[in-house]
């Protein structure tokens, strides 16, 4: 088990912003995993321990204060390759992982005040990915969004995008939205750091694209 500290965690500029979950996701072989909870960042890394291939275990530096309630079961795990309803809903899927489940469901709290019901996935596992969850849920809201804090380029939300279209494409009532950093090194100031990475803002707005408000 590889385990690290990665993505942008604030006012470090582009030497120490990076998000290399798809360089790993990209290997044949390893298993990729970003926790965004505690209680899943202990489940995952007891799994991670006990398997048998190499596992890449990514934790975002900006999620190691957050508090919550943690299991005492000391054989408490969580399936590797197993997503989780973090938000269940009915009019639209957002797919997410590590710290942009936060901003994914402060999105989904603000379209709730519109009557826009958002099912929000913690993917968790990104390789293998838990597919199996993500159709069942598209099939049921016909829409997608996809959150992450990687650049949009070959990112992970590419490849994930790709998998729904080629399994689910007659489910789909709109093309799948992205939100994503934007695509360019991540600047020093704290402002225009703020431009660049995913914002509830923006999440609320692909999911109005794509339910055509």
């Amino acid at each position: 088990v590889f385990r690290g500290n990665s993505g942008i965690a604030g006012c470090l500029g582009a030497t120490h912003s990076h998000r290399p979950e798809a360089l790993y996701a990209h290997i044949p072989g390893l298993t990729v995993m970003l926790p965004a909870t505690p209680a899943d960042a202990k489940g995952m890394l007891k799994s991670a321990i006990r398997s048998d291939d190499p596992v890449i275990f990514i934790e975002h530096e900006n999620l190691l204060a957050e508090k919550g309630e943690v299991p005492e079961d000391p054989e408490f795990l969580i399936p590797i390759g197993k997503a989780d309803v973090k938000r269940p809903g009915q009019d639209v899927t957002i797919l997410t992982y590590s710290r942009s489940l936060l901003t994914s469901l402060r999105a989904a709290d603000q379209l709730a005040k519109d009557g826009i019901e958002a099912e929000v996935i913690d993917l968790r596992t990104v390789r293998p990915l838990d597919l199996e969850t993500i159709l069942a849920s598209v099939v049921k809201t016909h829409r997608a969004v996809i959150v992450e804090e990687d650049w949009p380029y070959c990112g992970l939300g590419a490849g994930i995008a790709d998998r729904i279209y080629r399994a689910a494409f007659d489910e789909l009532d709109a093309p799948i939205g992205r939100v994503a950093a934007r695509d360019t090194p991540i600047p020093y100031n704290r402002n225009l750091e703020a431009l660049v990475l995913p914002s509830v803002e923006r999440v609320v707005a692909e999911v109005n694209q794509v339910l055509y408000r």
